[in-house]
């Protein structure tokens, strides 16, 4: 290949490759010239292909070879490089992708944790005057996600009773189940077994408190129970379609959290919504039709509601999630967890194939959304502070959005609270049996259009009355909020001619 000394090299690349050969001498056993006259030491008589062969890392079941980068071949974290990995500590735990043999499980905790952090720092999400409320379904993203929120908590109150002064207090936490058995009855003895291994979760937890609550979906029309579940089963007897009784239960969980949170003085909703749920939502919001509104439901923060909802899981995986409940002995409950059925079902079926094809399917489906022009709401409301219109400055700057894309929009659906395209437009519907029924299709969204309204006309009417009052008043509030929002800040947004500077 080469015929003579390095200096006889005219050719920088020849060069600059003989240097490569001369510092990488594990990989070139190929390339080597095997010349007698060769004085380059490209190293070719030293090893032969065989005995290269030989010395070449085998690679393991998961993926994870002893090779390079990523790759181990004595089985230590890639990281500290100590400690050995998952892989070999823990030999039980099969979730967890890659990261099982590139990963101790303190540096695999931590990388999860610091995730969690820059989410809730970056954003905003959690700040020393705030009372949160943690909604806790039992499940490995909740679990997790109420064990981080009071590890931020113990540091805080280490760090306030540290401090001299003591100017800056320590957040509240309080913890939420939303009791949906009269949607979907279990047992007693399943339900109450249940509530007493969350309450023993929380208590378990150390200082400071945390309250737990308890809160029937039926509260969210009045404190008589009895009426409440009459009208909450006539409710869901009205719809007809699988996933649209999915998909309204999910509306009336949000309100449910917001009444609890609103009740009690809680100023921040933490979900644990992470990225494998929010896959999911992508494509089945995508194939629902919702594709407008998509961009306010996947962001870090959703303000649209009275109580702020932030997501501080959004860039963890589930199988990460469930690893670290593995590792750290996180015990859930599982009683309530139930599958999911219709276009929800088979959406979280197929992003599971192709999650098991490619690790990296999940992330690739929420970076892409991510894509998506955000609304003026995914965003911690900071009116009357300087340091809000810089921050707002700097998030126009960052997406490239002009002042018409930033602000909020002037309608939402009836039943979901999303956000539609054309306020107060009217939709190509076939009712001609009165105006009011008109006026109910013409204010939601297309997918609770054909999966949750009535499909008979004449049964709308009825229909809006057993909707919880709460859901009917909410649209023409978040849009009021939103316009006075709109309005304060109006001199913090980007004209077309700032260069954002």
């Amino acid at each position: 290949m080469f015929a003579g000394p390095l200096e006889y090299f005219h050719n920088p690349i020849e060069v600059y490759f003989c240097m490569i050969v001369k510092s990488e001498k594990k990989k070139i056993g190929k390339m080597a010239c095997n010349s007698a006259t060769c004085q380059s030491g490209c190293y070719g008589d030293e090893h032969s292909v065989d005995e290269d062969d030989q010395k070449r890392p085998p690679v393991q079941e998961d993926g994870v070879s002893a090779g390079g980068g990523n790759f181990n071949c004595d089985g230590l974290c890639i990281k500290c490089k100590v400690n050995e990995t998952i892989a070999a500590t823990h030999p039980a735990v099969s979730e967890g992708g890659g990261d099982r043999g590139r990963f101790c499980a303190d540096c695999f905790r931590s990388n999860l944790f610091g995730k969690f952090r820059f989410a809730v720092t970056s954003n905003a999400m959690i700040s020393s005057s705030d009372n949160v409320l943690v909604a806790f379904s039992g499940g490995p993203s909740s679990r997790v996600a109420l064990q981080f929120v009071h590890e931020m908590q113990q540091k805080a109150q280490k760090n306030f009773e540290a401090s001299r002064d003591r100017l800056l207090p320590v957040f509240g936490v309080g913890v939420a189940y939303i009791d949906e058995s009269t949607i979907y009855p279990v047992s007693s003895h399943d339900y109450d077994g249940a509530i007493n291994q969350m309450k023993l979760i929380v208590a378990s937890l150390a200082p400071p408190a945390k309250q737990f609550f308890v809160v029937p979906t039926q509260s969210i029309y009045s404190h008589d129970s009895t009426d409440g579940k009459d009208r909450l089963t006539e409710l869901f007897g009205a719809v007809s379609d699988i996933t649209g009784k999915e998909d309204l239960q999910v509306h009336l969980r949000m309100l449910s959290l917001q009444k609890v949170a609103l009740e009690n003085g809680y100023t921040k909703v933490v979900m644990g919504t992470c990225t494998s749920q929010i896959a999911c939502h992508v494509l089945e919001a995508t194939v629902k039709g919702q594709g407008f509104s998509l961009a306010a439901d996947i962001q870090y923060v959703d303000a649209r509601w009275k109580i702020p909802v932030v997501l501080p899981l959004r860039d963890c995986l589930s199988e990460e999630l469930n690893m670290c409940c593995i590792l750290d002995s996180l015990k859930t409950v599982e009683a309530f967890q139930r599958p999911r059925s219709g276009i929800n079902g088979l959406i979280s079926s197929f992003v599971k194939l192709l999650q098991e094809e490619n690790p990296s399917r999940e992330s690739t489906i929420v970076r892409t959304a991510g894509k998506l022009t955000p609304f003026c709401f995914n965003r911690i409301p900071e009116v009357g502070d300087n340091n809000g219109c810089l921050a707002t400055k700097r998030r126009q700057k960052k997406y490239n959005l002009k002042p018409s894309e930033s602000l909020p929009p002037e309608s939402y659906c009836l039943i979901c609270n999303n956000p539609l395209k054309k306020p107060n437009g009217t939709s190509s519907n076939h009712f001609h049996d009165g105006r009011a029924s008109s006026e109910i299709y013409a204010s939601t969204c297309s997918s609770c259009q054909y999966q949750i309204l009535p499909k008979d006309p004449t049964l709308l009417e009825n229909f809006f009355l057993l909707l919880p009052q709460s859901m009917t008043t909410l649209a023409k509030d978040s849009r009021d909020n939103h316009k006075l929002l709109r309005d304060q800040i109006q001199d913090c947004l980007l004209s077309d001619s700032d260069d954002g500077a």
